[in-house]
């Protein structure tokens, strides 16, 4: 479905349950929302500064579209143990660079017991700390979840099912949660990747001020509609480098996403940190490590923060067997090119101030250092690599 007969599906399908909401007295209806308005520029026109999976992104010129988005959630009643919820989210992603509607949930969920719940339909997966409120700006101290881990899985929900335990034991709340499902991500330049199936379990663990969590996510996934890659890979082919090719492979690719976190909230300290590794069978789509950490302290009602991330690439940066001279050169600097994932640190410093019992003003400053290459940066022009670029960035976070 294009993303403009989604757009109205999605919103006209969420106002008529919110236009129900009251009159519906044997299946009562929440609605609730939230939502980011914001504006991000940088230093730099020499590359655009963007988030996972947009086409676009921001320079000198201040734009709303980076870090913008609007979300809708009803959840209708069934009975005591059974409801239905759907999620809608607007913002920029995918393959234009364009506000679209997506359906971000839209899942009946059974209670089975005390302490088990099942999930049908589409339904967010547990890939990182803060998957289910990634989006939520508000729910959030930064302004945004740090590139450098926040862009390794670049699929956010699956159509299929999950289960949830959760229970607590005295002063401590355990939660374990396993999905599985198909999802397919359209990524700028207009290819797509299709995971299926994916599966993504996690195991939280709370206690006090404390939150420790433990994530695992597996999937066999292809890339496809994508001529450049498939050019690569047949010419590779073609010239007898078979073995280089098998390594650059698009489809039935295995992969596996493996995390930790922790955050805290402790006499007005605030932390939170995150590390993962991703490992896959194709160059294509490196092997990395990457993580982050923030702390901050809250004086009534304002939080100064401090972040740091950085991301690493595991895997080879080259193939050292492929000729550097002669006519096969131009397809090795290419084949080389096309393995070497983005490299960059950011360190960042930000204030949150919650002047409103649902809302919350936001500015951060991020200074971003790229090595061997461009970065998570987009539309680079020559010479850029390597270059270091500060972000700047101000928003209003709010629920309803």
């Amino acid at each position: 479905m294009k993303q403009p007969k989604l757009a109205i599906t999605t919103l006209a399908v969420l106002s008529a349950l919110a236009a129900s909401a009251h009159a519906q007295d044997s299946m009562p209806i929440t609605v609730s929302g939230f939502g980011t308005g914001a504006l991000t520029m940088t230093n730099s026109d020499q590359a655009e500064f963007n988030r996972v999976n947009q086409a676009s992104g921001v320079g000198k010129d201040a734009r709303p579209g980076v870090d913008s988005n609007l979300g809708i959630q009803a959840t209708a009643k069934w009975s005591d143990t059974i409801s239905f919820t759907a999620q809608g989210l607007v913002r920029k992603s995918g393959n234009n660079d364009q506000f679209g509607a997506e359906l971000a949930w839209a899942f009946a969920k059974i209670k089975l017991n005390d302490d088990f719940s099942l999930r049908l339909g589409r339904v967010g997966l547990p890939v990182y700390m803060i998957s289910d409120v990634r989006n939520v700006g508000y729910a959030n101290t930064m302004l945004r979840p740090p590139n450098e881990v926040y862009r390794q899985v670049t699929v956010d929900n699956a159509d299929g099912g999950d289960v949830v335990y959760q229970h607590s034991f005295g002063d401590t709340t355990v939660t374990a949660q396993a999905a599985i499902g198909r999802a397919k991500v359209r990524a700028p330049g207009n290819y797509y990747v299709d995971f299926k199936p994916v599966i993504s379990t996690q195991l939280m663990v709370e206690n006090g001020p404390f939150t420790y969590r433990l994530g695992r996510s597996q999937a066999n996934f292809g890339i496809y509609d994508n001529p450049s890659l498939n050019g690569l890979v047949a010419t590779l082919n073609k010239v007898g480098l078979t073995s280089v090719a098998n390594e650059v492979k698009l489809t039935d690719v295995k992969g596996t996403f493996t995390s930790a976190g922790i955050s805290m909230d402790y006499n007005n300290i605030i932390g939170q940190a995150e590390y993962a590794k991703r490992k896959t069978e194709s160059r294509l789509v490196p092997d990395t490590s990457s993580w982050y950490i923030m702390a901050g302290y809250r004086y009534g009602k304002f939080v100064p923060f401090i972040v740091h991330g950085d991301v690493k690439q595991d895997s080879i940066r080259d193939f050292a067997s492929m000729p550097t001279t002669g006519p096969l050169a131009p397809l090795t600097a290419g084949t080389n090119a096309a393995i070497k994932s983005g490299l960059q640190s950011t360190t960042g410093i930000g204030l949150r101030w919650d002047f409103y019992k649902s809302a919350a003003f936001k500015v951060q400053m991020d200074r971003i250092k790229t090595r061997d290459g461009d970065g998570y940066f987009l539309n680079a022009k020559p010479g850029f690599a390597g270059s270091t670029v500060n972000v700047y960035a101000a928003a209003i976070d709010f629920v309803f």
